[in-house]
Parts: structure tokens; C-alpha cells; sequence
């Protein structure tokens, strides 16, 4: 009970800052319900701004003041300004790497705490805050090894950072649970999934070890990628609070204006975000999941280089192959084959109609197969896909969360750069690379060979599987004969059966596993 009330005070102090800030969370010319009027005009002399005055910064003031969740919920949306405008999207962009940074003092004593010793020590200079978010911030260094100096950047966890968050999660579980209970169609959509998502997500970014150890694995993944470069981690300095990576030399994709100055290519650069992206997800099925502007750099190569590694995504081989086919059934207008592969999934009630699904799929992709970015409102776009989903009985899958959010950021960050996009040709060339891979000759040949490999595991753990079936069937004639009271005949029936069940399983266990061979061999050619 105390919990639940100490949640809705939480809750209901979020909505007197939004209040006092003068933010307008619904959209305009839409009639607000009689509470949010009342509670409107009983705040109304708290506020801070009054209605003639400028709206510039309100959103992002009040979602910093409310702390690193909402921080993030803001970050997500500065991407978006089809969604919420081009004024908001400018007044959330200061949430990137502009907000205010903690101390000096305290970030020596971070360091000195988690690495054991003090910051001139380990660093030949350290100088102050050259970016400050909502999880961390980060210093500009330099470190000298063998005579060799060379610039590195030093991340710092904020102090108690790890109590803010759990604080907001605590909330964020109990409105997910609240809307759960009080409305029942917005069951299929899995809150409570979709918070449960967020809290791992943040669990692993408020551990700079895990981050290290992301940036090393995708460093490895994208070695040999086409203009995309990860900084290298130093390990030695390094560690859950603090965590110490190459400096990146580049120009931040919210400096536009830089940019073109520079003479790099707008649209290259829009072209490399997106297919960058996509050849992480379907080919490695690991992705940055925080792909903002101020999370991405150009250097002086025109290389596209990506920073915070904090949030990652994970796909598993069927969502990745979900995934191709999806995007490759839109480029290809085979919308029943789109339809198909969500019935495959799982992901659409076997009680609909594939033909149904595949129609609804044709309304919502042949409108935009022709259009550039610019031409498409993706809240229609957005509000199709909902109504989609509820008409077909679709639940949130939670493990496709993260690419969805992802896919929405990096299509936003591209349309900053080239507006005129084509989110199907660019996307084009790489799906077809990895569909060829997989469900081509390559491909076939490649599960012929795990399936051999899987067979020939199997056969040879034939030998322990008779030795344990005989050993079985010995035990239960064993236990009939002196520990279980069965009549006499039923016990004859089991000393029977034994041999024949011997005899039966080695001749079915050998049919079976040279049926799978046959198989897998055909498949090969």
C-alpha cells in the first residue's frame, strides 16, 4: 500500500512539472478531459511561463528536472520532429550532451575510487567536461604510454545515478501494471514487457564494464565495414563507474551546418547511418540501440563513427530472418509473403486470415513505396500500424522492442541529413546481400553443414541412448520384480517387452538418423 501511494506521488509530481512548465502533452485542437481541465487551472498560478511567453527549452527543462528516465524518453523524441514538431524536436536536442555536469571534484573521486589511484597519475593531463548527459559524463584526457601520447576520452558515471533510476523504473512498473489492470485492450500491447525491456536495458548501462565489452565485441563485428569505425576500449583503465576509450576527432551529426562546411556528403552519410545499421542487426544481430545524433560523429574521412554503447540490442537468428523478409517483401511488393512470415513468427493469431493480413500490409506499404521521407507523416504511418494490430489480435513481442525504437531513431537521424530519403532503395542492397546469403545456394549449403553437424552429434550420442533405454527398461523389470507389487502377469509382460523394446529402438533410432542424413545430404545439391 505504501509503495502504490509513494508511485502515485511520483506520478503525479510528473505531471505538476509538465504543468507548471506549460508542456502540452496532447496535441492541439484535441478536447482535454474534464480532470486534465481542472487540474489545469488549479496549477495554473504555479506556472513558470505564462502563456504569450516563448515555449523555447520548456519540454526539455521539465523532463530534466524530472530526472534520467524521462532524460531519455526526451532523447528518443528530439529524433522525431515529424511526430512532435520541428519546434520541440529543437527544444528536446539540448537533452543530448547539453545538460548540466557535475563536479570536477567528484569526478576525481570517482576515478580515484574505482581505479585506485589519483587522477594526475593516471593521466598525464585531465581536463574538464566536454559532454554531459543523463547517465554520464565525459572529460577529454590524455595518457602517455612508452613515450607515446595520444588523446582519450573518460566516461563517469553521474553520482547515485543507479538510485534516480531505480526510483523512476519503480514508477514507470507500477503505471504499466495500473494500465494492465484498468484497461484491458491495452493488454495486447505488454507494458509491463515493454518496462521490464527498459529496466534490463538500463541495468546494463549503468555497468561501464558491460559497455567496454559491448564496444569490443562490435569493434570486432565491423573491423572490415565500409566508412564505420567503433573506438578502441583501454581496458586498464577502465572499470563499472568509470570507463576510458579512444577520443574520436569528429564532427557531432547534430552540426549540420558543420557538416556541409567540412565537404562531406549529406546524403552518403544519410545512405551509411541506415545501412550500417541494418548490416549490424540482420548480419551480426548486435546494434546500437542509442543511434542519436549526438551519439554519432563524422571524422575528417568522412567515416561514420558511433560513441555510447550503453544501450545494445540482440537479435536471435529468427528475428533476424523475420526481419529480412519483412523488409525484403516490402521492397519486392510481396506483401503475402510478408503476411506469411508474421503468421510463421507467431506474431499474428493462427485464427486470422493470411489473405486478410497481407491486404492490410498492401494499404499500409504501397502508399509509401514511391515516397520520400519528407512526403510521409509517420504519425499516420505509426497510427495505421497500430490499428493493424489491434484488428488482428497482435501482442507486443518485447524481443523486437529495441529494433523497433532503433529503427525509428536511425531513420530520424537520416532524415536530418537528407530529408529526401528513400527508406526502401537504401535499404535495398543490403537486405538482398543477406536474403542471397541465407536463403540462397550459400545459404542452403550453410544448414546443410549445421545439420550434418547436428546429425553427427546425434548419432553419436546413439550408443549412451540404447545404453540408457536398456537401462531403463532393466530397472522398471527390476522394480516390478522386487519393489512394486504387480501381478504376476504384468510382470511377465515388462521381462517381454524389454528385449523387443531393445531391438525396436536401435533399428528406430538408426532409420531415423540415416533418414536425417538422406535429408541433409540432399539438400546439399
Amino acid at each position: 500500500m505504501a509503495s502504490a501511494i509513494l508511485n502515485m506521488t511520483r506520478l503525479a509530481r510528473a505531471g505538476f512539472v509538465f504543468a507548471r512548465y506549460g508542456v502540452r502533452l496532447l496535441p492541439q485542437g484535441l478536447a482535454l478531459p474534464l480532470p486534465v481541465k481542472i487540474f489545469r487551472y488549479l496549477t495554473s498560478p504555479l506556472r513558470l511561463f505564462s502563456s504569450s511567453d516563448a515555449r523555447h527549452n520548456r519540454i526539455a527543462r521539465a523532463l530534466a528536472r524530472l530526472g534520467p528516465s524521462y532524460i531519455k524518453l526526451g532523447q528518443f523524441l528530439a529524433t522525431r520532429d515529424d511526430l512532435i514538431g520541428s519546434e520541440n524536436a529543437r527544444d528536446l536536442a539540448m537533452l543530448r550532451d547539453k545538460l548540466p555536469p557535475f563536479s570536477y571534484q567528484d569526478a576525481e573521486s570517482i576515478i580515484k575510487t574505482e581505479l585506485g589511484a589519483d587522477v594526475d597519475t593516471l593521466f598525464k593531463d585531465f581536463g574538464p567536461p566536454i559532454a554531459a548527459a543523463s547517465v554520464a559524463q565525459v572529460h577529454k584526457a590524455c595518457v602517455e604510454d612508452n613515450g607515446i601520447t595520444r588523446d582519450v576520452a573518460v566516461k563517469i558515471l553521474r553520482p547515485n545515478i543507479e538510485v534516480h533510476f531505480h526510483k523512476n523504473l519503480e514508477s514507470y512498473f507500477f503505471a504499466a501494471k495500473m494500465i494492465e489492470f484498468l484497461h484491458r485492450p491495452s493488454r495486447r500491447l505488454k507494458p509491463l514487457s515493454v518496462v521490464q525491456t527498459l529496466a534490463y536495458s538500463v541495468e546494463l548501462e549503468l555497468d561501464l564494464r558491460m559497455e567496454a565489452s559491448a564496444i569490443s565485441e562490435m569493434r570486432e563485428n565491423t573491423i572490415n565495414d565500409p566508412k564505420f569505425r567503433i573506438p578502441k576500449v583501454d581496458w586498464t583503465k577502465s572499470s563499472k563507474h568509470v570507463l576510458t576509450t579512444e577520443f574520436i576527432d569528429g564532427i557531432p551529426l547534430s552540426d549540420v551546418e558543420a557538416i556541409k562546411k567540412a565537404g562531406h556528403d549529406l546524403q552518403a552519410l544519410a545512405r551509411l547511418i541506415i545501412q550500417s545499421f541494418l548490416r549490424h542487426a540482420m548480419r551480426d544481430g548486435f546494434f546500437h540501440a542509442d543511434m542519436h545524433q549526438g551519439n554519432l560523429f563524422v571524422d575528417k574521412y568522412g567515416n561514420l563513427v558511433a560513441i555510447d554503447f550503453g544501450i545494445m540490442g540482440r537479435l536471435g537468428l529468427k528475428e533476424r530472418r523475420f526481419l529480412a523478409e519483412i523488409l525484403y517483401g516490402f521492397i519486392t511488393k510481396n506483401y503475402t509473403r510478408v503476411a506469411e512470415v508474421h503468421f510463421e513468427a507467431g506474431y499474428v493469431p493462427p485464427h486470422k486470415k493470411v489473405e486478410d493480413f497481407a491486404q492490410a500490409l498492401r494499404a499500409i506499404g504501397e502508399p509509401l513505396m514511391d515516397r520520400t521521407a519528407d512526403e510521409i507523416s509517420m504519425a499516420k504511418l505509426l497510427g495505421q500500424l497500430l490499428q493493424v494490430t489491434e484488428i488482428f489480435d497482435m501482442e507486443t513481442r518485447p524481443e523486437l522492442i529495441m529494433l523497433q525504437k532503433t529503427m525509428v531513431v536511425v531513420e530520424g537521424v537520416a532524415r536530418t541529413l537528407d530529408p529526401h530519403l528513400n527508406m526502401w532503395t537504401i535499404a535495398d542492397p543490403v537486405v538482398r546481400e543477406w536474403v542471397k546469403s541465407h536463403f540462397g545456394a550459400e545459404g542452403r549449403l550453410q544448414e546443410a553443414a549445421d545439420g550434418a553437424v547436428t546429425i553427427g552429434k546425434f548419432m553419436g550420442d546413439i550408443p549412451g541412448l540404447l545404453s540408457r533405454a536398456e537401462s531403463t527398461a532393466q530397472s522398471l523389470s527390476d522394480m516390478a520384480a522386487s519393489g512394486l507389487r504387480l501381478d504376476e502377469e504384468t510382470i511377465k509382460k515388462i521381462a517381454q517387452e524389454q528385449a523387443h523394446f531393445s531391438r525396436n529402438a536401435r533399428l528406430g533410432i538408426w532409420v531415423g538418423a540415416l533418414s536425417l542424413l538422406a535429408i541433409a545430404i540432399q539438400m546439399m545439391f
